[in-house]
Protein backbone atom coordinates (compact mmCIF):
# COMPACT_ATOMS: atom_id res chain seq x y z
CA UNK A 1 0.00 0.00 0.00
CA UNK A 2 1.00 3.27 -0.33
CA UNK A 3 1.13 5.82 1.80
CA UNK A 4 -1.20 8.20 2.41
CA UNK A 5 -1.94 11.83 4.04
CA UNK A 6 -5.29 11.33 6.90
CA UNK A 7 -7.89 13.04 5.65
CA UNK A 8 -9.40 16.10 7.37
CA UNK A 9 -12.40 14.36 8.70
CA UNK A 10 -9.33 11.70 10.60
CA UNK A 11 -7.10 14.43 11.65
CA UNK A 12 -6.93 12.95 15.75
CA UNK A 13 -5.40 10.05 13.80
CA UNK A 14 -1.85 11.63 14.25
CA UNK A 15 -2.75 12.53 18.16
CA UNK A 16 -3.92 8.81 18.44
CA UNK A 17 -0.79 7.11 16.75
CA UNK A 18 1.96 9.58 19.41
CA UNK A 19 -0.19 8.65 22.20
CA UNK A 20 0.63 4.68 21.41
CA UNK A 21 4.28 5.95 20.88
CA UNK A 22 4.27 5.22 17.14
CA UNK A 23 6.45 7.97 15.16
CA UNK A 24 6.08 8.72 11.70
CA UNK A 25 9.54 6.70 10.26
CA UNK A 26 6.90 3.71 12.21
CA UNK A 27 4.12 4.01 9.47
CA UNK A 28 4.14 1.94 6.51
CA UNK A 29 0.68 3.27 5.67
CA UNK A 30 -2.13 4.83 6.80
CA UNK A 31 -5.22 3.78 4.46
CA UNK A 32 -9.20 5.69 4.54
CA UNK A 33 -11.56 2.74 4.68
CA UNK A 34 -15.02 3.05 3.38
CA UNK A 35 -18.47 1.17 4.00
CA UNK A 36 -18.98 2.36 7.31
CA UNK A 37 -22.32 5.36 7.82
CA UNK A 38 -20.90 6.54 11.70
CA UNK A 39 -17.23 6.34 12.69
CA UNK A 40 -14.19 7.44 10.73
CA UNK A 41 -12.16 4.71 10.28
CA UNK A 42 -8.33 4.23 9.00
CA UNK A 43 -6.44 1.18 8.83
CA UNK A 44 -2.44 1.68 9.84
CA UNK A 45 0.05 -0.47 8.56
CA UNK A 46 3.24 -0.07 10.96
CA UNK A 47 7.12 -1.14 9.47
CA UNK A 48 7.17 -3.72 11.66
CA UNK A 49 4.15 -5.53 10.42
CA UNK A 50 1.31 -4.57 13.09
CA UNK A 51 -1.63 -4.10 11.28
CA UNK A 52 -4.24 -1.91 13.13
CA UNK A 53 -7.60 -0.43 12.36
CA UNK A 54 -8.55 3.06 13.98
CA UNK A 55 -11.76 4.13 14.15
CA UNK A 56 -12.47 7.80 15.61
CA UNK A 57 -16.85 8.89 16.54
CA UNK A 58 -17.97 11.97 14.16
CA UNK A 59 -17.42 15.30 15.98
CA UNK A 60 -21.04 16.17 15.90
CA UNK A 61 -23.65 15.26 18.78
CA UNK A 62 -27.14 14.99 16.47
CA UNK A 63 -28.06 11.01 16.23
CA UNK A 64 -30.38 8.72 18.01
CA UNK A 65 -30.42 8.32 21.97
CA UNK A 66 -28.55 4.94 21.71
CA UNK A 67 -26.00 6.00 19.90
CA UNK A 68 -24.21 8.00 22.91
CA UNK A 69 -20.28 6.76 23.24
CA UNK A 70 -20.97 3.64 20.89
CA UNK A 71 -17.28 3.18 20.68
CA UNK A 72 -17.40 1.87 24.47
CA UNK A 73 -20.11 -1.04 23.24
CA UNK A 74 -17.61 -1.94 20.28
CA UNK A 75 -14.49 -2.49 23.24
CA UNK A 76 -17.08 -4.43 25.27
CA UNK A 77 -18.05 -6.64 22.37
CA UNK A 78 -14.50 -7.23 21.00
CA UNK A 79 -13.58 -7.81 24.49
CA UNK A 80 -16.33 -10.37 25.94
CA UNK A 81 -16.11 -12.19 22.56
CA UNK A 82 -12.17 -12.70 21.86
CA UNK A 83 -12.42 -16.09 23.26
CA UNK A 84 -15.40 -16.95 22.26
CA UNK A 85 -15.13 -15.79 18.97
CA UNK A 86 -11.78 -16.85 18.35
CA UNK A 87 -9.16 -15.04 15.64
CA UNK A 88 -12.21 -13.80 14.13
CA UNK A 89 -12.94 -11.04 16.55
CA UNK A 90 -10.14 -8.19 16.69
CA UNK A 91 -8.21 -7.33 19.63
CA UNK A 92 -8.67 -4.05 21.16
CA UNK A 93 -5.03 -2.31 21.21
CA UNK A 94 -6.12 0.43 22.85
CA UNK A 95 -8.88 2.82 23.49
CA UNK A 96 -9.71 5.95 25.21
CA UNK A 97 -14.05 6.38 25.95
CA UNK A 98 -13.68 10.42 26.39
CA UNK A 99 -14.37 12.47 24.00
CA UNK A 100 -12.77 15.16 25.65
CA UNK A 101 -9.35 13.33 26.18
CA UNK A 102 -6.64 15.41 23.91
CA UNK A 103 -6.77 12.79 21.35
CA UNK A 104 -10.57 12.80 21.24
CA UNK A 105 -12.80 9.35 21.62
CA UNK A 106 -11.05 6.16 20.17
CA UNK A 107 -10.42 2.40 19.19
CA UNK A 108 -7.40 0.61 18.44
CA UNK A 109 -7.82 -2.82 17.27
CA UNK A 110 -6.16 -5.16 15.45
CA UNK A 111 -6.70 -5.61 11.46
CA UNK A 112 -8.71 -8.58 10.32
CA UNK A 113 -7.81 -10.44 6.66
CA UNK A 114 -10.85 -10.53 4.09
CA UNK A 115 -13.41 -8.36 2.27
CA UNK A 116 -17.03 -8.46 3.07
CA UNK A 117 -18.77 -11.47 2.57
CA UNK A 118 -21.21 -9.36 0.05
CA UNK A 119 -18.50 -8.11 -2.16
CA UNK A 120 -17.47 -11.75 -2.43
CA UNK A 121 -18.25 -13.42 -6.18
CA UNK A 122 -20.20 -16.58 -5.12
CA UNK A 123 -19.98 -17.83 -8.78
CA UNK A 124 -16.14 -19.29 -8.16
CA UNK A 125 -17.26 -21.90 -5.98
CA UNK A 126 -20.75 -22.93 -5.27
CA UNK A 127 -19.83 -24.97 -2.34
CA UNK A 128 -18.36 -21.65 -0.20
CA UNK A 129 -21.82 -20.09 0.51
CA UNK A 130 -22.98 -23.26 2.84
CA UNK A 131 -19.70 -24.16 3.95
CA UNK A 132 -19.37 -20.59 5.44
CA UNK A 133 -22.65 -20.43 6.62
CA UNK A 134 -22.10 -23.10 8.90
CA UNK A 135 -18.91 -21.91 9.83
CA UNK A 136 -20.50 -18.20 10.93
CA UNK A 137 -23.41 -20.30 12.71
CA UNK A 138 -21.02 -22.57 14.87
CA UNK A 139 -18.89 -18.97 15.41
CA UNK A 140 -22.39 -16.96 16.40
CA UNK A 141 -23.52 -20.01 18.37
CA UNK A 142 -20.16 -19.52 20.50
CA UNK A 143 -20.43 -16.07 21.08
CA UNK A 144 -24.39 -16.69 22.53
CA UNK A 145 -22.76 -18.69 25.13
CA UNK A 146 -20.92 -15.17 26.87
CA UNK A 147 -22.94 -13.89 29.34
CA UNK A 148 -23.30 -10.56 30.54
CA UNK A 149 -21.56 -9.27 33.95
CA UNK A 150 -24.21 -7.13 35.06
CA UNK A 151 -27.68 -7.02 33.55
CA UNK A 152 -29.35 -6.15 30.22
CA UNK A 153 -29.10 -3.37 27.55
CA UNK A 154 -26.34 -1.24 26.09
CA UNK A 155 -23.06 -1.37 28.01
CA UNK A 156 -22.54 2.56 27.40
CA UNK A 157 -25.59 2.90 29.71
CA UNK A 158 -27.27 5.36 27.24
CA UNK A 159 -30.83 5.16 29.32
CA UNK A 160 -29.19 4.53 32.30
CA UNK A 161 -27.65 1.81 34.42
CA UNK A 162 -27.90 -1.92 32.88
CA UNK A 163 -31.61 -3.76 33.35
CA UNK A 164 -32.53 -6.26 35.48
CA UNK A 165 -34.98 -7.42 33.20
CA UNK A 166 -35.20 -7.80 29.58
CA UNK A 167 -38.49 -6.69 29.02
CA UNK A 168 -37.30 -3.13 30.69
CA UNK A 169 -34.47 -2.98 28.83
CA UNK A 170 -36.08 -3.41 25.70
CA UNK A 171 -39.03 -1.51 26.19
CA UNK A 172 -36.25 1.54 26.96
CA UNK A 173 -34.49 0.87 23.93
CA UNK A 174 -37.72 0.82 21.60
CA UNK A 175 -38.98 4.01 23.87
CA UNK A 176 -36.04 5.48 22.56
CA UNK A 177 -36.25 5.14 19.22
CA UNK A 178 -39.63 6.02 18.91
CA UNK A 179 -38.94 9.12 20.94
CA UNK A 180 -36.04 9.76 18.16
CA UNK A 181 -38.63 9.58 15.43
CA UNK A 182 -40.55 12.17 16.88
CA UNK A 183 -38.04 14.58 17.67
CA UNK A 184 -36.70 14.54 14.03
CA UNK A 185 -40.66 13.57 12.73
CA UNK A 186 -38.96 10.95 10.68
CA UNK A 187 -41.33 9.79 7.99
CA UNK A 188 -42.90 6.25 9.78
CA UNK A 189 -45.51 3.91 8.13
CA UNK A 190 -47.92 3.87 10.97
CA UNK A 191 -48.27 6.37 14.07
CA UNK A 192 -45.84 6.95 16.75
CA UNK A 193 -48.42 6.57 19.28
CA UNK A 194 -49.67 2.91 17.24
CA UNK A 195 -46.29 1.76 16.84
CA UNK A 196 -45.83 2.03 20.71
CA UNK A 197 -49.08 0.31 21.61
CA UNK A 198 -48.40 -2.44 19.16
CA UNK A 199 -44.62 -3.13 20.81
CA UNK A 200 -46.84 -2.84 24.31
CA UNK A 201 -49.10 -5.75 23.80
CA UNK A 202 -46.45 -8.22 22.91
CA UNK A 203 -43.89 -6.85 26.07
CA UNK A 204 -44.76 -9.82 28.22
CA UNK A 205 -43.30 -12.52 26.41
CA UNK A 206 -39.58 -10.77 26.61
CA UNK A 207 -40.02 -11.68 30.25
CA UNK A 208 -38.67 -15.53 28.39
CA UNK A 209 -35.53 -14.27 28.33
CA UNK A 210 -33.69 -14.43 31.65
CA UNK A 211 -29.99 -14.45 30.45
CA UNK A 212 -28.18 -11.02 29.59
CA UNK A 213 -26.34 -13.09 26.01
CA UNK A 214 -23.55 -11.60 24.07
CA UNK A 215 -25.92 -9.99 20.97
CA UNK A 216 -23.60 -8.00 18.11
CA UNK A 217 -27.08 -6.89 16.38
CA UNK A 218 -25.40 -6.01 13.27
CA UNK A 219 -23.95 -9.05 12.05
CA UNK A 220 -25.45 -8.28 7.81
CA UNK A 221 -23.12 -9.17 5.60
CA UNK A 222 -20.96 -6.01 5.12
CA UNK A 223 -19.81 -6.52 8.86
CA UNK A 224 -18.58 -10.14 7.71
CA UNK A 225 -15.34 -10.36 6.29
CA UNK A 226 -14.49 -13.56 4.18
CA UNK A 227 -10.78 -14.27 3.54
CA UNK A 228 -9.14 -17.23 1.32
CA UNK A 229 -9.35 -18.33 -2.10
CA UNK A 230 -12.46 -20.24 -4.16
CA UNK A 231 -13.72 -23.31 -2.31
CA UNK A 232 -11.17 -22.74 0.63
CA UNK A 233 -12.86 -19.58 2.31
CA UNK A 234 -13.55 -18.73 5.67
CA UNK A 235 -15.08 -16.12 8.05
CA UNK A 236 -11.85 -13.88 8.39
CA UNK A 237 -13.81 -11.53 10.45
CA UNK A 238 -16.64 -10.16 12.63
CA UNK A 239 -16.23 -6.08 12.86
CA UNK A 240 -18.09 -3.15 13.71
CA UNK A 241 -19.41 -4.61 17.44
CA UNK A 242 -20.55 -1.16 18.24
CA UNK A 243 -24.23 -1.58 18.17
CA UNK A 244 -24.05 -4.51 20.28
CA UNK A 245 -25.96 -5.32 23.57
CA UNK A 246 -26.56 -7.91 26.32
CA UNK A 247 -29.98 -9.83 25.79
CA UNK A 248 -31.84 -12.12 24.02
CA UNK A 249 -29.59 -14.18 21.43
CA UNK A 250 -32.50 -14.46 19.07
CA UNK A 251 -32.01 -10.31 18.49
CA UNK A 252 -29.08 -11.38 16.11
CA UNK A 253 -30.95 -13.18 14.14
CA UNK A 254 -32.60 -10.41 12.17
CA UNK A 255 -29.12 -8.79 10.82
CA UNK A 256 -28.28 -12.74 10.28
CA UNK A 257 -31.40 -12.66 8.13
CA UNK A 258 -32.30 -9.24 6.88
CA UNK A 259 -35.36 -8.88 5.09
CA UNK A 260 -35.15 -12.67 5.25
CA UNK A 261 -36.10 -15.85 7.22
CA UNK A 262 -33.50 -17.48 9.08
CA UNK A 263 -35.65 -20.22 9.99
CA UNK A 264 -34.64 -21.22 6.46
CA UNK A 265 -31.17 -21.23 6.94
CA UNK A 266 -29.97 -25.09 7.49
CA UNK A 267 -26.28 -24.81 7.00
CA UNK A 268 -26.04 -21.72 9.73
CA UNK A 269 -28.90 -23.45 12.35
CA UNK A 270 -26.87 -26.66 12.03
CA UNK A 271 -23.73 -24.74 12.95
CA UNK A 272 -25.45 -22.82 15.55
CA UNK A 273 -26.80 -25.84 16.84
CA UNK A 274 -23.12 -26.82 17.14
CA UNK A 275 -21.88 -23.74 18.49
CA UNK A 276 -24.32 -22.87 21.39
CA UNK A 277 -24.66 -26.93 22.38
CA UNK A 278 -28.60 -26.66 21.77
CA UNK A 279 -30.99 -26.75 18.95
CA UNK A 280 -32.63 -23.36 18.34
CA UNK A 281 -36.48 -24.02 18.61
CA UNK A 282 -38.48 -21.32 16.89
CA UNK A 283 -41.61 -22.03 19.45
CA UNK A 284 -44.39 -19.44 19.31
CA UNK A 285 -41.85 -17.23 21.71
CA UNK A 286 -38.86 -17.11 19.57
CA UNK A 287 -41.17 -16.23 16.52
CA UNK A 288 -42.91 -13.23 18.64
CA UNK A 289 -39.65 -12.36 19.38
CA UNK A 290 -38.10 -11.96 16.11
CA UNK A 291 -40.90 -9.90 15.08
CA UNK A 292 -40.20 -7.06 17.93
CA UNK A 293 -36.74 -7.22 17.08
CA UNK A 294 -37.02 -6.64 13.43
CA UNK A 295 -39.32 -3.94 14.35
CA UNK A 296 -36.63 -2.04 16.30
CA UNK A 297 -34.07 -2.53 13.54
CA UNK A 298 -36.17 -1.17 10.91
CA UNK A 299 -37.50 1.53 12.99
CA UNK A 300 -34.07 2.68 13.40
CA UNK A 301 -32.88 2.55 9.92
CA UNK A 302 -35.58 4.67 9.23
CA UNK A 303 -35.30 7.31 11.87
CA UNK A 304 -31.51 7.64 11.40
CA UNK A 305 -32.26 8.68 8.16
CA UNK A 306 -32.88 12.09 9.19
CA UNK A 307 -30.21 13.20 11.73
CA UNK A 308 -27.44 11.13 9.58
CA UNK A 309 -28.65 14.02 6.45
CA UNK A 310 -29.12 11.77 3.66
CA UNK A 311 -30.10 13.08 0.73
CA UNK A 312 -33.78 13.34 -0.27
CA UNK A 313 -33.31 10.24 -2.79
CA UNK A 314 -31.23 8.49 -0.40
CA UNK A 315 -33.72 8.75 1.90
CA UNK A 316 -36.58 7.88 0.05
CA UNK A 317 -35.20 4.48 -1.48
CA UNK A 318 -34.26 3.36 2.27
CA UNK A 319 -38.05 4.33 2.54
CA UNK A 320 -39.25 2.18 -0.02
CA UNK A 321 -36.90 -0.76 0.70
CA UNK A 322 -37.37 -0.63 4.57
CA UNK A 323 -41.37 0.58 5.32
CA UNK A 324 -42.90 -2.44 3.97
CA UNK A 325 -40.79 -4.81 6.09
CA UNK A 326 -41.39 -2.53 9.66
CA UNK A 327 -45.15 -2.67 8.64
CA UNK A 328 -44.72 -6.90 7.68
CA UNK A 329 -43.20 -7.04 11.44
CA UNK A 330 -45.56 -4.90 12.92
CA UNK A 331 -48.53 -6.69 11.57
CA UNK A 332 -46.94 -10.18 12.80
CA UNK A 333 -46.51 -8.49 16.25
CA UNK A 334 -50.40 -8.14 16.36
CA UNK A 335 -51.22 -11.08 15.09
CA UNK A 336 -49.24 -12.99 17.44
CA UNK A 337 -50.22 -10.80 20.07
CA UNK A 338 -54.37 -11.00 19.79
CA UNK A 339 -54.58 -14.89 18.64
Amino acid sequence: MSRQTPSAASLPLPLILRALGVADHDLASCTPLTGGTYNTVTRVTLTDGRDWVVKTPPPHSAGLRYERDLLVNEVTFYTAAARAGGPAVPRVVHSEPDPTAPTGAYLVMTARPGRPWHEVDRSEDPHDEPRLRAELGRLVGRLHTVTGPGGFGYPAAPFGPPAATWRTAFTAMTEAVLADAETYRAPLPYPVDRIRTVLARAAPVLDDVTRPALVHFDLWQGNLLVAGEPGARSIGGVIDGERMFWGDPVADFVSLALFGELEEDGDFLAGYTEGSGQALEFSDSVRLRLALYRSYLYLIMLVETVPRGLGPEAAEETRQLVAPHLVAALDAVSRRTSA
